[in-house]
């Protein structure tokens, strides 16, 4: 069975295909269509490849917090930030890089947050896709795919996933829900709340816990989504001169953030003069 026949569902599909309420206006599902329809295509392949500081910030971000868990000595070391920025590779980045892991480096190393937590699962961050969670039921079947950044023992039936931030981008619920979710089926004798972390603002989010049922609506939206978006995917297969219409386009300002921009037929930078991109 190929890939276009297995449906799936994750966070990051589920963003692309319905947006985060303060992001409606700027939402483009020709995006969706060039990250999960035309990913192979070289051109897209490059684009995708090419991580933003955002990015490279918080996969350093997630690292260093590894490291410091790793080797959790170098938290009593009065260099230990300095280890750690060595074990990171800190040098080879670049200016803006290097100085705001630094400085998450020395606020997780002043209030490590995890210091003391039973931890039952820590990422580096750059591990790649997790392996899937099958979810079978009746009306549906999907794979399931969630990579969690942290899960420790709350107490004793209760578990407690967090996922760290960096930047300003706001909280999606949506992220913990797909986490709660999965820990259903990974870990079924505990009960799951979940929480979000910003490193680099030392800002915690409210605590989010769902009822039974909440996780069973969820599990029913994640079910469509995956379905919504394979129907896509075999309708593109089927005729690939359709893209526009199966990936609507939304073109505006945002267009200057998109990482396709360069070669999106639709992208509204295309009519501006080049000193002005």
């Amino acid at each position: 069975m190929s890939s276009l026949d297995q449906p799936f569902a994750s966070y990051h599909l589920w963003s692309l295909v319905t947006p985060a309420a303060w992001q409606q206006r700027w939402h483009c599902q020709m995006r969706r269509g060039f990250i999960k329809a035309r990913q192979q295509e070289p051109q897209v392949k490059a684009l995708l490849t090419q991580a933003t500081a955002s990015q490279r910030i918080g996969l350093l971000a997630q690292k260093g917090v590894y490291e410091f868990h790793h080797h959790i000595h170098l938290l009593n070391q009065s260099d230990g930030v300095e280890k750690v920025a060595q074990l990171l590779k800190l040098s080879h980045s670049t200016g803006e890089v290097k100085e705001r892991v630094l400085q998450i480096l020395k606020k997780y190393y002043d209030a490590p947050l995890l210091l003391g937590k039973h931890i039952i699962l820590l990422t580096r961050g750059d591990e790649g896709f997790p392996k899937p969670i099958l979810i079978s039921q009746q009306r549906y079947r999907f794979r399931l795919y969630a990579a969690m950044d942290c899960v420790f023992i709350e107490s004793d039936s209760m578990l407690h996933i967090i996922d760290f931030k960096t930047g300003k981008s706001a909280f999606d619920r949506r992220q913990a829900l797909v986490y709660l979710l999965a820990a259903r089926y990974l870990y079924p004798r505990h009960q799951a709340i979940a929480s979000f972390y910003n490193l680099e603002l030392c800002k915690k989010s409210e605590i989010i816990s769902v009822t039974k049922s909440e996780l069973d609506t969820i599990e029913c939206e994640l079910a469509e989504i995956a379905r919504k978006h394979q129907q896509d995917l075999q309708k593109y297969q089927e005729k690939s001169s359709e893209f526009s219409k199966i990936f609507p386009p939304n073109p505006g300002s945002h267009c200057r953030f998109c990482p396709f921009h360069s070669i999106c037929e639709f992208s509204t930078l295309k009519a501006l003069p080049p000193h002005q991109h």
